[in-house]
């Protein structure tokens, strides 16, 4: 297969530098810039952009005697300016800081690099520092009103760097010119599509596998269906899911997902145990200790049912490649900012073998699969669901009283959402109950009862997000039907922070 290689030195859009060369149907890999994999692999490589300065003295160094040269390069910001300084050019903080859209100005229009972009095109700017002198043998070839060397190549060499983000939506063109070096330069053909990565996946599952039996928790979301029908594919009755009711869910989801879990000819085990989920969280108000507590369980029900099936060799888990890129990021697995709820702990407890057939993908290649999977449009496009439930939508102690509660307010503001059209333009929307009682009037009676919060996302990965402006129309009636329909709740609320610096789960 040829693929990109892509050098992670920290910045915050690597992994979208990756889902757009993936866009134009060509394999690429993220590693960091400290762990080079063995080169023979790959038609080209990208440096991607960094926090840091290159003149810092902890700046990321990287060694490119075996790529410099040798196979097409193009720095993006950071590692534009790497290669400007490291082969004997000058960078230096901008006089004027350039952020956000810039006009860019093509000096070699009919450059590989270039062709076929328009004069001026805009682009997107995001770097304190600026290539004040290139290196020796180095052309520039297209610049800004304030950055003189915006992009420029190295002669003799498909070597390139450019100080703007062809990667973000912002810059027009941007996919344009990675199209230019992914496919013109490096030579890829475009051939990574959904319907190569069934065929290859499920021929490496049934190879891998044999005969052996899997087992796979299912969660009722996307990454968890796909990987179970790509395993179906390939082996068939060897599979067998389980689906653990923790009692956290939302209104009558255990039913729903295990219903359409049937349609799709899956062989699922449905388990009810939210007595004992529930038991455990008495008196627990700690977010952390919550998680851990649902976590635990949900490894005891789910090795206490699995243990009931014969000759069992791989627990199959829905991982996907932006968790594979946390595990081997740059500074080495993030600090923890909440366990997520998973089945972390089972293949140890078990002695199984683990299979992930979706650990290359990103979530909208996850989508893009599972509908040429013949999975159905209401199932891939469900909102992510927290592992932990509403476990974590309930602020405090979880009782199902409380539970309870929630999923009345969920179903009126998720299908209120539905119902407008609404559902699809956001990434992610639930209810919030908080440890907060205040004073209203219902009827001619005082009320002190409990207040909820409304939360609604966009987002591309959950990585960072954005509050949705709801209509005001809508949130009226979403607001007034929990009230009056709602025993209990006497207070509706709509969170509009955004993520970063809040989370879109509250605990």
């Amino acid at each position: 297969m040829q693929k990109i290689l892509i050098l992670d030195f920290g910045s915050q859009y690597t992994q979208l530098i990756a889902r757009r060369v993936r866009e134009l149907n060509v394999y690429c890999e993220i590693h960091p810039y400290n762990k080079v994999p063995a080169l023979t692999e790959y038609a080209g490589v990208i440096l991607s952009g960094s926090p840091s300065s290159v003149r810092s003295a902890d700046a990321p160094q990287i060694d490119l005697t075996e790529i410099k040269g040798k196979m097409p390069l193009l720095g993006i910001c950071y590692g534009a300016q790497y290669l400007a300084q490291r082969f004997g050019g000058e960078v230096a903080p901008s006089n004027a800081r350039e952020y956000g859209r810039a006009m860019l100005t093509l000096i070699e229009p009919e450059n590989p690099l270039l062709k076929g972009l328009s004069s001026p095109t805009q682009v997107w700017m995001s770097h304190g520092d600026t290539i004040v002198r290139q290196p020796a043998g180095c052309r520039i070839i297209a610049g800004t009103e304030k950055v003189k060397v915006a992009a420029f190549q190295i002669e003799n060499e498909s070597t390139w760097g450019i100080q703007f983000h062809p990667e973000v939506y912002h810059s027009t063109e941007g996919t344009a010119l990675l199209r230019n070096f992914v496919v013109t330069i490096c030579g890829c053909r475009q051939e990574w599509t959904p319907d190569s990565f069934i065929e290859s996946t499920v021929a490496d599952l049934r190879s891998r596998l044999g005969n052996d039996k899997v087992v796979l928790g299912l969660s009722g979301g996307v990454d968890s269906s796909v990987a179970a029908m790509l395993l179906h594919r390939a082996i068939g009755k060897n599979l067998t899911c389980i689906f653990v009711d923790m009692g956290l869910l939302r209104k009558n989801e255990f039913e729903t997902v295990l219903a359409s879990y049937e349609d799709m000819g899956l062989n699922v085990i449905g388990v009810r145990a939210g007595d004992k989920f529930l038991a455990d969280l008495k008196g627990v108000v700690e977010p952390e200790k919550k998680r851990k507590i649902i976590g635990r369980n949900f490894i005891e029900v789910f090795d206490s049912e699995a243990q009931k099936l014969d000759n069992i060799k791989w627990l199959a888990q829905g991982t996907i490649y932006p968790d594979v890129i946390e595990s081997l990021s740059v500074k080495g697995p993030s600090a923890t900012i909440k366990s997520h709820h998973n089945v972390g702990g089972l293949p140890e407890k078990m002695n199984l073998k683990i299979v992930e057939p979706l650990r290359l993908l990103f979530k909208d290649e996850v989508r893009r699969v599972g509908r040429q999977l013949g999975l159905s449009d209401t199932l891939l496009g469900r909102h992510p669901f927290p592992g932990p439930g509403l476990g974590i939508r309930i602020l405090g102690e979880v009782t199902a009283e409380k539970v309870a509660i929630l999923q009345e307010a969920d179903k009126i503001f998720i299908d209120a959402l539905r119902e407008w059209g609404l559902y699809d333009k956001v990434w992610q929307a639930g209810v919030i109950l908080l440890p907060v009682q205040s004073v209203g009037v219902m009827g001619d009676e005082r009320t002190y009862e409990n207040c909820v919060a409304l939360r609604a996302v966009t987002s591309t990965d959950g990585m960072t997000a954005d509050w949705v402006h709801l209509p005001y129309d809508f949130l009226a009636k979403v607001s007034n039907d929990i009230i009056n329909r709602v025993r209990g709740i006497n207070r509706v609320v709509y969170d509009i922070s955004s993520k970063p610096p809040a989370t879109i789960e509250w605990e």
